[in-house]
């Protein structure tokens, strides 16, 4: 029997980060994060590239056009949808992922999903580095996982 799992070995890794400019009182301290949890698994800093889209809506085509520069083993998107009075909210956050998970599908490249979809802003300030622990951090290390396991698995 065969078992194919990935490490958090970021040795060789290239990894871009696409981060939502909107809420950036929020989205700073998730990219300060995946920065941190990328070098602590070994990434090269200069293998670490970062774009910045003006909101979570705009991640998913920013994030693709670099998962399909054949430049990068991940791509991480960052961002924070926070539900208002209206329907804009439901818009966003569906879309935002619906488009980060074709950004994937489409290249191949693992582009992972570290996009706040939350309440308030209480909520996004605990899953940005406080209660909860930091959604930047826990991106980073599903991009380094995911990357490994596909360098593992046979090509299709």
């Amino acid at each position: 029997m065969t078992s194919y799992v990935g490490n958090l070995a970021g040795a060789g890794l290239r990894v871009a980060i696409v981060c939502s400019r909107f809420n950036d009182f929020v989205t700073e301290r998730l990219l300060a994060a995946a920065r941190e949890g990328l070098l602590r698994h070994g990434v090269d800093p200069e293998s670490i590239v970062e774009a910045w889209a003006p909101g979570a809506f705009e991640l998913p085509v920013v994030a693709r056009r670099l998962a399909a520069s054949g430049e990068f083993d991940a791509v991480i998107c960052l961002g924070a949808v926070i539900k208002g009075g209206t329907d804009h909210y439901e818009h966003v956050a569906t879309q935002c992922a619906a488009g980060i998970q074709r950004a994937a599908l489409d290249t191949g490249v693992p582009v992972v999903f570290g996009v706040l979809t939350v309440q308030t802003v209480d909520q996004a300030i605990e899953r940005s580095g406080t209660k909860q622990g930091n959604k930047g951090l826990e991106a980073a290390v599903t991009a380094i996982e995911t990357a490994d396991l596909l360098r593992q698995l046979p090509k299709g």
